[in-house]
């Protein structure tokens, strides 16, 4: 079966529980992420991102919901959304949750 990467508009940038960075850039990644190395804590944010990153490779949910979903899982999780580097200044390649008023 060939399933569409699904590309985020901005990709995820998570700190991981061994002190990595990792770098997310569609729900296909999170996806494998969440179901296969994900760390013991599990819980409902965890469940909902799952749910909607399937949701949205069956065309069901926007990615962006699925992408949002990911992010609250990972910090229910303890695994906090880092800034990388790019060029001289540091820039947040991922957007709040909430939209600015």
């Amino acid at each position: 079966m060939n399933i569409p990467e699904m590309p985020f508009r901005a990709p995820v940038n998570i700190r991981l529980p061994n002190g990595l960075d990792h770098t997310f850039h569609n729900v296909y990644d999170a996806l494998d992420f969440l179901e296969n190395e994900w760390p013991l804590k599990r819980g409902e944010r965890y469940d909902r991102a799952v749910q909607r990153c399937r949701a949205a490779l069956k065309r069901i949910a926007p990615v962006e919901i699925a992408r949002e979903a990911f992010i609250a899982a990972c910090l229910e999780a303890g695994m906090p959304m880092v800034a990388v580097a790019t060029g001289s200044s540091l820039s947040a390649t991922a957007l709040p949750l909430a939209a600015p008023a």
